[in-house]
């Protein structure tokens, strides 16, 4: 049989929380290289200098050696065809302005199968990147001379229509990046922009750039301009006066009412669509109603403010950001048609275009109605050709992009900051039109056009003038209090003895203490006393449901081995960490664990997510378990059945906590070398349990309800009501 040389995709999985490899999301797929396993890539020729010339910038991949060119150098002295697709796809992800530096290739336990594993916020994102890499780095393999190259540019393509179906939007994205860097966790809970900032009651949602504090009256207000301005007005915000009409001959009727020249717009007019500026004439007049009612509900005639349109961006009672717009033109050439001049004068401007994350948009006649009537009120349509040196107005409206936030008057400022709180926006973007953003509004004739709730806030963040403003941050710092992080306390509990019991203790312990626990455990879903779901819940899925749930102020997750391989832990730090042994790899071969090493990079997991103020709670007794205190961010708890055991002295005198077991059957709450607490185990119901169970789980409940400051007496009283069957200690649920 002729060789193949094929890559065999064998499994891939989409790993959504921390995991072996990371603490991110990774796409995890599994790779038969068959007879490519004998062959590096220095004996297949040709292949480096087909993959430089499709792909130039791998020459920036530093790989192993630590420099650039790394990775060239890696593939003329030969490596394998998994480690060659990493860097494809990495490549192709920064090409699709994705970029991820991370990946890593593992071999298996199988010959020629390999692991290999890249950095993914998104799953579906992942998967085209590795089918499109997976492609080319085959065409490269197989190609032969005379053949045309592969189409990078095609495939970068696909990929950048999946990231643009997929990602947030940018203003989204910047209040999540913004939350993460105060390190607030976040779940993304549709496929579009709606996002949960924080767990369970600490929680808060945004949509977009509304928040949960976003009334839906101050959205109906908002898109009601016409009732907007009644407010306005009442509380002495500077407003134009200004009519809602029904027909063309009532707008023109009106405008000769409030005075020329008018605008006509939509009563809930967006992002300036529809909006006809500095209208005199009647045949303008009308012909501006009928592109207004195409757009919106109702019709608005209104006094014509002079000046440039601004943008305010007003979170929590305060101005954060302003940008300016101003007149776009074209000049003639004597030759070329106003469609053209648009297309070489201003659609060739780099921050022009029609992806999401760009500040102005492409300019397209045929969508445009008002644009197109402004050209014809100057005798002009899209084919015509201006004389040389002509000057032609496009836009007098929109394209705010400009950043003025350090210009504004705080007069200005007192102005929108009062028209949002009479709306009753938390976060709103006013439009403001003035002559000069520095002088007060009255002083120049200036007003408040709109108030418009769920602002875009791509123009603060790239303006096409001026600096970036931190738009995102001031939201997630008007949403969670000084130092918040909207956390609530986590208990992981890892290994293969008495997992799901100690989780089920745990959690029992912490209601009692006064908390509303969420427990996710092979037993079942547990919200309170209640069991909501009876199947296995140890697992992503069943993590994910309590960390939404805005009741629940605790949460406690069983994770074994498997779980933790299958999709990586259901939130990305903890505040207790529990990990009990090394002892079982039963059922793990499938994902090539086959001893005791192995099993530690899976349950280390637990322990590298544990917060800086968090607390692993680790085995003594078994010294790998204790080798784990540290891979700890935070402090460690160790417990074991000798008090007098070198780990566990040495520990408490560095000053730290232990449990242990004292000489008549009492847990020895411990800490330094003084302290001490003890929590007796005398009563017969608590005796059956810890024969059950053994003391290193008792051990284990213990200290994880102290990381949490559960008092010793509680610990007693709760171990004793816990309502676990010692006969069936780990499958019984909590009892109600």
């Amino acid at each position: 049989m002729s060789p193949t040389h094929d890559i065999t995709l064998l499994r891939i999985n989409f790993l959504r929380g921390p995991n072996i490899w990371t603490y991110r999301p990774v796409l995890e797929v599994w790779l038969d290289l068959g007879d490519l396993e004998d062959l590096p890539s220095n004996k297949l020729p040709g292949l480096t200098d087909r993959l430089t010339a499709w792909l130039p910038a791998l020459e920036e991949h530093h790989c192993g050696v630590g420099e650039r060119g790394g990775f060239i150098e890696r593939l003329r002295e030969g490596t394998w065809a998994g480690h060659i697709l990493e860097h494809v796809v990495i490549e192709l992800l920064n090409l699709a302005g994705m970029p991820t530096g991370f990946g890593q290739t593992r071999e298996t336990s199988r010959r020629g199968v390999y692991r290999m594993v890249f950095r993914a916020r998104d799953e579906a994102v992942a998967r085209v990147a590795l089918a499109q890499a997976h492609a080319l780095l085959l065409a490269a393999i197989h190609h032969q001379d005379g053949a045309p190259a592969f189409d990078v540019p095609a495939a970068v393509a696909r990929l950048v229509e999946q990231i643009d179906r997929s990602y947030l939007g940018p203003s989204t994205a910047s209040i999540v990046a913004a939350a993460t860097d105060r390190g607030i966790p976040h779940l993304r809970l549709n496929d579009g922009n709606l996002v949960q900032l924080g767990h369970g009651r600490q929680q808060r949602r945004i949509w977009t750039a509304e928040t949960d504090r976003t009334s839906a009256i101050a959205g109906g207000i908002a898109s009601d301009k016409d009732l907007t301005k009644t407010l306005l007005k009442a509380c002495g915000v500077p407003v134009p006066e200004g009519q809602v009409v029904d027909s063309p001959a009532a707008a023109w009727e009106a405008a000769q009412e409030i005075g020329l020249p008018v605008v006509v717009k939509p009563s809930d007019a967006n992002h300036g669509r529809g909006v006809s500026l500095d209208l005199s004439e009647q045949a303008d007049i009308e012909k501006a109603y009928a592109v207004a009612d195409a757009e919106g509900s109702e019709v608005m005639v209104e006094r014509h403010v002079r000046g440039d349109e601004h943008r305010l961006l007003v979170v929590g009672g305060r101005v954060v950001a302003a940008a300016r717009g101003e007149t776009l033109s074209v000049v003639g050439d004597g030759s070329s048609t106003v469609v053209g001049l648009i297309d070489s004068q201003l659609n060739t401007d780099p921050r022009r275009g029609e992806a999401e994350e760009l500040p102005l948009e492409t300019i397209r006649l045929e969508r445009e109605p008002v644009m197109r009537l402004l050209l014809e009120r100057q005798g002009l349509s899209g084919e015509s050709v201006p004389a040389a040196g002509q000057r032609v107005l496009i836009q007098r409206n929109g394209n705010v992009a400009i950043d003025c936030t350090d210009e504004v008057h705080p007069e200005v400022a007192h102005a929108v900051a009062l028209a949002a709180r009479v709306v009753g926006l938390d976060v709103a973007g006013v439009d403001v039109v003035a002559q000069d953003i520095g002088r007060s509004l009255q002083a120049q004739g200036g007003a408040v056009v709109e108030v418009n709730a769920g602002p875009g806030l791509l123009m603060h963040l790239k303006p096409a003038t001026g600096r970036s403003r931190p738009v995102g941050r001031a939201i997630v710092d008007h949403l969670f209090d000084e130092g918040g992080n909207g956390r609530v306390p986590i208990v992981g509990v890892a290994g293969s003895r008495h997992g799901n019991a100690i989780a089920r203790l745990v959690a029992w312990l912490l209601h009692l203490s006064g908390r509303h626990v969420g427990l996710a455990c092979r037993a079942g879903l547990f919200l309170g006393n209640r069991q909501v779901d009876a199947r296995p819940s140890a697992h992503w899925v069943a993590g994910q449901r309590l960390l939404m749930n805005r009741e629940v102020d605790a949460v406690v997750i069983e994770n074994g081995a498997a779980a933790i391989l299958d999709d990586g832990l259901a939130y990305d730090r903890c505040a207790v960490g529990v990990v009990t042994d090394l002892d079982d790899v039963h059922g793990l071969e499938g994902h090539d664990v086959h001893n005791v090493d192995q099993l530690y990079r899976v349950l280390r997991t637990q322990v590298d997510v544990v917060l800086p103020d968090g607390v692993a709670v680790l085995n003594g007794d078994d010294a790998r378990v204790a080798q784990m205190a540290s891979l700890c961010d935070g402090d460690v708890i160790f417990y074991g059945l000798d008090g007098t055991a070198p780990l566990l002295e040495a520990h408490r005198a560095a000053g730290k906590r232990t449990v242990s077991v004292s000489a008549d059957g009492a847990l020895v709450l411990a800490e330094g070398v003084r302290k001490a607490h003890r929590v007796r185990l005398d009563a017969p119901v608590v005796q059956r349990l810890a024969r059950s169970l053994g003391l290193h789980a008792l051990m284990a409940v213990a200290a994880a309800a102290w990381a949490l400051s559960v008092s010793p007496e509680l610990m007693v009283a709760g171990i004793e009501t816990s309502g676990l069957d010692a006969g069936v200690a780990d499958d019984a649920a909590v009892a109600s």
